[in-house]
Formats: structure tokens, sequence, C-alpha cells
């Protein structure tokens, strides 16, 4: 297949191009920061946002559009607008965050949107990728194309930029202790990056995912209990835990990466994708592996 990616350079979108090159002929469009050099990728540098520079993309055909960097309303109708080219799939990787909060139910991919904005970077990421999520759908039945979302939990894996299980892996190597809520009963889900990208390319033309969203998360719900029990099976190492209340965390204002109480808590359904193929990795496997590669790099 032919595949147009927009972004590509980064953790998720990253490991995605690098896993379907090779197999499919790539054409990646960003801003040049991280260049691929690499034969096998035609890059396009530019901004998304760019119109005219986007006119200049010659009017080829793509299979398939996967788009990692969309996070404003109008991001995803100025593609549609503004790209000669036609295309067949347009992929949207969006968030579980879309979905309604507070209602303490397991959400698959039919629960509702949340509509609130809570304010601050986080209301606007997620306000955003709501209003894309209803534009994709929109532009995409308009043309006549195609439609995916996918919408993943906490991604982890090598090269996460999310200050997320490197905080840990730092503390631990460190100075041998991370700080711990004892008291915190938040419950929060993962997905290995590479599992992530897999789903994205086993939906690349498949009619199994037109015109349908993917929740990616493990089945099982961790507690920071339970992660705080895998750093010690993966890192093989001692560490002291510093035991502190979920008052005393807020009210030192420690960016911890995980929700603390299960009021903060969501729980999503992530089995759908499966019937695409998709096996998750076992999250003691993929986080060895995540921190092998933090040692070494």
């Amino acid at each position: 297949m032919k595949i147009l990616i927009i972004g590509g350079s980064y953790f998720l979108g990253k490991t995605f191009t690098m896993m379907a090159g090779g197999i499919h002929e790539l054409y990646v469009m960003n801003r040049g920061n991280r260049p691929f050099d690499s034969d096998g990728i035609i890059e396009y540098v530019m901004d998304r946002h760019d119109k005219e520079k986007l006119a200049e993309i010659p009017e080829t055909y793509f299979d398939v559009i996967v788009d990692f960097c969309a996070y404003e309303e109008g991001d995803i109708e100025l593609i549609f607008q503004n790209l000669k080219a036609d295309f067949r799939q347009y992929i949207f990787i969006s968030t579980c965050d879309v979905y309604r909060r507070g209602s303490m139910e397991r959400l698959d991919e039919s629960a509702a949107f949340e509509e609130r904005n809570f304010g601050g970077q986080a209301g606007a990421y997620i306000i955003g990728k709501v209003r894309l999520e209803e534009e994709l759908t929109r532009c995409a039945k308009k043309r006549q194309i195609a439609y995916t979302s996918i919408r993943p939990a906490f991604i982890y894996g090598p090269e996460n930029y999310a200050p997320r299980e490197d905080i840990y892996f730092k503390w631990i190597l460190t100075a041998g202790q991370i700080i711990h809520p004892h008291d915190a009963d938040g419950e929060f889900q993962m997905v290995f990056v590479y599992d992530a990208a897999k789903a994205i390319l086993l939906a690349c033309g498949n009619e199994k995912a037109f015109n349908r969203a993917f929740n990616l998360c493990n089945d099982e719900s961790m507690t920071y209990e339970d992660f705080a029990d895998l750093m010690e099976e993966v890192l093989e190492l001692p560490f002291e835990r510093v035991e502190l209340s979920v008052k005393d965390v807020l009210e030192r204002q420690i960016p911890l990466p995980f929700p603390l109480t299960k009021q903060e808590s969501e729980w999503y359904d992530g089995t759908a994708v499966k019937e695409l193929g998709l096996q998750y990795t076992d999250i003691a496997k993929g986080m060895k592996i995540t921190a092998d590669y933090f040692k070494e790099n």
C-alpha cells in the first residue's frame, strides 16, 4: 500500500513508521525536526497547516493516510480540503480520553464523548480530540472515504516522551527510591507502543476497520501498588518506597503520572481490536523491554 503519514517522527508515530517500512510504500509529512534519512521513505518537510505546501503534494493516490498529530479542531478538515491527492482510508490517532468521564463503567467504543471543557492544557487536549473525532466522521462521509479512529489509553515503551514509566526508571536507577502514594486507589490501563503501532498497521486497508473506532489497552487495570511491584520485577533492583498519602502528594504538587483516586479513574474495553488480529503483549514483558532500552540509552 501507499501510506501517507502525518507526523511519524516521535514515539508511536516513529514506531509505526519503522514497523511499516519495508512492507509498504511510505510518505511522511512533518516539519523535518527528526528526518528519517531512509531510502525507503519519501519525506515532505512542511507544517500540516501550510495550505500552499499541502497543495504542492503531487496529485497521486494513497491507500491510507495515518494522522498522528491532529490536536485542534480544523486539523483534519484542512487536510481534506487542501490535499489534492486521492485516498481510500483516513486513520486518526485519537485517545481514550474522548469519553465522558465519571460513569464508573467499562467503556467500549460506543460510549458517549466528553463535552465538558475542564480547562488548562489537558482540557484543551481532550476537547480538541473530541472535536476532531466528529470532524473526521463528517469529512469522511462527505468525501465517501473510509475512516478509522484509534483510541489508546496510557502508552508506554521505548522512546516515550511522556513522563510516565521513565520517571520511575530514573528514580530507581539514580536514587534507589520512588514516591509511593500508599493510600491511592486509582486504577489505570496501559498499552505497549509496539502493540499500538501494530494495531494501526492491522487497520490499514482492512475493511474490518472501516468506519469504526478501536480502544487500545491491556485488559487488566493497574494500581500504584501494582506498578511499584512491576518496577521491582522488570528492573530487578531493590528500592525504597517513600510512603506519602494522596493528600501529601497533592499538597506538594508532586506530578505523578496516573490517577490517584477511583473518582479520577476510567475503565476501557480494549477487546474490539482483537478482531483485526491484535494480541496484547503481557505488560511485564513489554515493560521489561522498555526498561532494558532505558538502561542502554
